[in-house]
């Protein structure tokens, strides 16, 4: 068994991957080109990747090839269907991230709206020393008892932000982008209600075609203008050109992304134009990475192989 890791500075060089070699034969590469897959792949019978698309452009020659392990949940990268028809069976990895994603969604709001980068520089800056008064609030901000917190995308990350926003006193309501979704933990509304009421909208929603630019102009001018924005789904759901008019018109207090339209972020993305505002808060997608959950996702990994090499469906998508 030959097993093939193409892009391992995607998870970090502090994870351990040694374990893989229990399997058989392993190599990983710290990262991977499209036109390098071929070269790299053609032996292996398990492929362990990430972003690399997985198409027949890409797989056809692979002949060998029996398992794709994606190390995310997401498997837009992947055609299931031309993997189904040539028996490679693909898994993914659920449930790894959840409580990082919770964690960094609060970090990010309250770094964002008790101004906490302003607060810190003038302490180093030395202004705190020359201050008369013990104190000084020249940037005001909220409480967040009693404010209401919108979520949209409630599956399990967004059940456990419900929990950890009513912890703090909040009102928490709820827009369901398919009109499926029921959870009895939160108030279900309609869109404009949700843009209209919250003072915090936190994205956990994947990207299909009801989500993709959901956050347009036409939605920041509904929003508050002391709501603030916290986006941990989908870049695309968010149009950044709208958000950039947004914050520089101030529709809304502010905005915390933690996901792009383009990752990397491009040169011409809209929002470099209001980069040093203090407003926005941008994260280069690292939510979902902490040290802890990063080794679950490995685990969950692992448990796709072992599953496979032993007839079993554990993490299977096909």
């Amino acid at each position: 068994m030959k097993i093939v890791a193409l892009e391992r500075k995607n998870l970090g060089n502090d994870i351990d991957f040694t374990r893989f070699g229990k399997f058989g034969e392993f190599t990983e590469y710290e990262k991977t080109g499209i036109e390098q897959i071929y070269e790299r792949s053609k032996d292996a019978q398990v492929l362990i990747i990430n972003k690399l698309p997985m198409n027949e452009s890409t797989l056809g020659a692979l002949n060998r090839l029996r398992l794709i392990c994606v190390t995310a949940t997401g498997t837009d990268n992947v055609d299931l269907n031309y993997c189904k028809a040539h028996q490679i069976a693909v898994c993914n990895a659920k449930g790894y991230s959840t409580d990082s994603v919770v964690q960094h969604t609060f970090a990010m709001f309250f770094y964002l709206m008790e101004h906490l980068p302003y607060y810190d520089q003038y302490t180093k800056s030395g202004n705190y020393v020359k201050s008369e008064t013990f104190t000084h609030f020249d940037r005001y901000f909220m409480e967040l008892a009693h404010k209401t917190w919108g979520i949209v995308g409630m599956g399990d990350i967004g059940k456990k932000v419900a929990a950890a926003a009513k912890a703090f006193g909040c009102e928490v309501i709820y827009y369901s982008t398919s009109g499926n979704n029921q959870f009895d933990g939160a108030e279900r509304v309609e869109w404009d209600a949700l843009l209209e009421r919250s003072d915090v909208i936190s994205i956990h929603a994947p990207l299909n075609e009801r989500t993709r630019n959901l956050f347009d102009l036409q939605a920041f001018k509904k929003m508050k203008s002391s709501a603030y924005l916290v986006n941990v789904g989908r870049g695309p759901i968010v149009n950044e050109s709208d958000l950039c008019k947004a914050l520089k018109d101030q529709l809304i207090a502010g905005a915390a992304l933690d996901v792009l339209s383009q990752e990397p972020m491009r040169e011409d993305n809209p929002l470099f134009e209001v980069i040093d505002q203090e407003n926005l808060l941008i994260t280069p997608h690292i939510a979902w990475a902490t040290t802890e959950a990063r080794n679950r996702l490995t685990d969950e990994v692992y448990k796709n192989i072992e599953s496979y090499l032993n007839g079993g469906t554990y993490g299977r998508l096909c």
